[in-house]
């Protein structure tokens, strides 16, 4: 389900990660979710502005317990509102990760899925929705679309034939992963929400159905993320490389810890 991004800063450490269309074609389908490196389909390329909210790697083991933050509380826009401003993840996107954890924890309660966890895999994937100047409107749509490079066999880049004739991705010949949280297109097909009640078709390119989707894939593939070998187990499948994983688990405990203390004592 990932693609490469073509790196426009110096890109959080992450390379191909794998997706699964289904749990029986797991071994087989398994591609690289989305490090860092999208493609858009316009090749436009702009480097993002300097971050205000600085990651510091974390050395951590697989296996370790996950970061998490406390709940989202009922008043989502002022949530958002004061997470971004501390840590520098746009409005409207962390609308969209406070949204999934809601969601999944009515859908999966046994999940225990965090919106930190999210947040990390966004800001590795697509910096949250923003790759290359890319805004995300008040419906979650993005301004463009994200697309990654055609998974052709190049260097580095498993070969994955078109399976959507295109519809998703652009492109009638190879598969090339899509939107913030970067999914194949047959991942996509599988695993996809839509996070509002409209009877639409989910959509990739707006963060609410991409976040939701995320988080459905992630729970059905890890269980239980409050654990160590369920987080672990879900972001590894997500993206099948340690560096991958240790990236994320870096972004999701320094949202944590910020987030953490802006909650009311």
């Amino acid at each position: 389900m990932a693609v490469l991004l073509e790196p426009e800063s110096p890109p959080p450490p992450r390379r191909r990660g794998l997706r699964v269309v289904g749990r029986l074609v797991l071994a087989a389908l398994m591609v690289s979710l989305a490090a860092g490196t999208v493609v858009l389909l316009d090749d436009e390329k702009q480097p993002p502005p300097a971050p205000r909210f600085a990651v510091e790697d974390v050395a951590v083991s697989p296996g370790e317990v996950p970061p998490a933050a406390g709940p989202v509380p009922p008043d989502l826009a002022g949530w958002a509102r004061r997470v971004s401003d501390a840590t520098d993840i746009p409005v409207r996107t962390l609308v969209a990760y406070g949204k999934a954890e809601a969601k999944t924890r009515t859908r999966d309660p046994g999940c225990n899925l965090s919106w930190v966890t999210l947040a990390g895999v966004g800001r590795v994937e697509s910096h949250h929705g923003r790759y290359s100047g890319t805004t995300i409107g008040e419906d979650g749509t993005l301004s463009k679309p994200i697309i990654g490079v055609p998974l052709d066999g190049s260097p580095g880049v498993q070969a994955i034939p078109d399976t959507d004739r295109g519809t998703l991705d652009g492109d009638a010949q190879w598969d090339r992963a899509v939107g913030s949280m970067q999914f194949l297109p047959a991942t996509w097909s599988r695993w996809s929400l839509r996070a509002a009640d409209d009877g639409r078709a989910p959509d990739p390119q707006n963060v609410d159905d991409s976040a939701l989707t995320a988080a459905n894939y992630l729970c059905a593939v890890g269980g239980d993320l409050s654990t160590g070998a369920g987080w672990w187990r879900a972001v590894l499948t997500y993206n099948q490389s340690n560096e991958y994983a240790r990236s994320v688990y870096s972004g999701a405990a320094a949202y944590a810890r910020k987030a953490n203390e802006l909650s009311p004592r």
